[in-house]
C-alpha cells in the first residue's frame, strides 16, 4: 500500500529568529517541486508562533518537540495540545529518546502524551528505540515491542490509524552511526507486524519513520526499504540544503 512519505526536522535546542526566517524561506522555495512527501519542522517552543506565520499558506508543516499530558492546570512550564494547535501545529513528538533518557519519561507517560495530542487534534509522532546495550543483548524487539504495546493499551488499536511511529535507535542518534538499511527495515517490519495482528488495514496505512543520523548521502537507501516511510531528522535538518536533499530522496 502506497503511503505518503514524511520528513520531520527536529531542531532540538537550536535556533534563533534569524535562522527561522532563513530556513523557512529556503524550505518554501525548495519544496515547491517535491511531491508525494510531507515535510514538517519542529523548532523550540519560543519560535512556534514565528515559524507558524512564516510557513503560512505553504506546504511546510509545523510540529512541537513535546506536549503536556494535561489539558490545563497548575503545571508550570508545560504546554498543552490546545495551545499547540492554536499555532498551526499539526504534529508533536512524544517520547523522543532524549526525553526518555534525560527526563525519565516512561512508556506510560509517553502514551498519555500521545492521547493528549489526539484529544487536541494534533498528530503524535511516537518515538521508540533501544540503546546500544539493549541491542547487543538481543533485546531490541522486546524493548521496542513494550514501547509500542504501552501506546496500544492506552489509545486502543483503532487510534493507531491516527498516529505516526518513529523508530530511533538511541545508539545512532547524534553519534554518526546509522543502522544499516537492513537493520532499520527489520525493526520497522517488526513494528508494522505488531499492528497487522490487530488490524491489517491500519497497519498498511501506518507511517513509520526512521531517525538516527540520516543524511542526504544515506537517505535514499534507507527510504527505499518497504517499511520505512520517511525520517525523523536531527542535526541534518538545521541546514536547508542538506535537509532538502533528504526530502528529495
Amino acid at each position: 500500500m502506497a503511503r505518503t512519505r514524511l520528513v520531520a526536522g527536529n531542531w532540538k535546542l537550536h535556533g534563533s529568529a534569524e535562522m527561522c526566517r532563513e530556513m523557512v524561506g529556503a524550505l518554501r522555495m525548495g519544496l515547491k517541486d517535491l511531491e508525494q512527501v510531507d515535510v514538517a519542522i519542529f523548532p523550540p517552543y519560543p519560535y512556534l508562533p514565528l515559524v507558524s506565520n512564516l510557513a503560512a499558506e505553504s506546504a511546510l508543516g509545523l510540529g512541537a518537540q513535546d506536549i503536556s499530558a494535561h489539558a490545563s492546570g497548575a503545571y508550570t512550564g508545560e504546554v498543552s495540545g490546545e495551545m499547540l494547535r492554536e499555532f498551526r501545529c499539526g504534529y508533536v513528538l512524544c517520547g523522543h529518546s532524549e526525553r526518555r533518557s534525560y527526563h525519565g519519561e516512561t512508556d506510560q507517560l509517553v502514551a498519555e502524551k500521545a492521547q493528549a495530542a489526539l484529544d487536541a487534534g494534533v498528530t503524535p509522532i511516537i518515538c521508540v528505540g533501544e540503546t546500544l546495550d539493549q541491542r547487543e543483548a538481543g533485546d531490541t524487539e522486546s524493548v521496542v515491542g513494550s514501547q509500542v504495546d504501552a501506546v496500544i493499551e492506552k489509545l486502543g488499536p483503532n487510534a493507531m490509524d491516527h498516529v505516526i511511529i518513529a523508530y530511533e535507535p538511541v545508539w545512532a542518534i547524534g553519534t554518526g552511526k546509522t543502522a544499516t538499511p537492513d537493520q532499520a527495515q527489520a525493526v520497522h517490519r517488526f513494528i508494522r507486524s505488531k499492528i497487522e495482528k490487530l488490524d491489517a488495514t491500519i497497519a498498511g496505512r501506518l507511517r513509520i519513520l526512521y531517525g538516527g543520523s540520516v543524511k542526504s548521502a544515506n537517505a535514499a537507501e534507507l527510504f527505499a526499504q518497504p517499511d520505512i516511510d520517511g525520517g525523523l531528522i536531527g542535526g541534518a535538518s538545521l541546514k536547508a540544503e542538506e535537509f532538502l536533499g533528504i526530502c528529495g530522496a
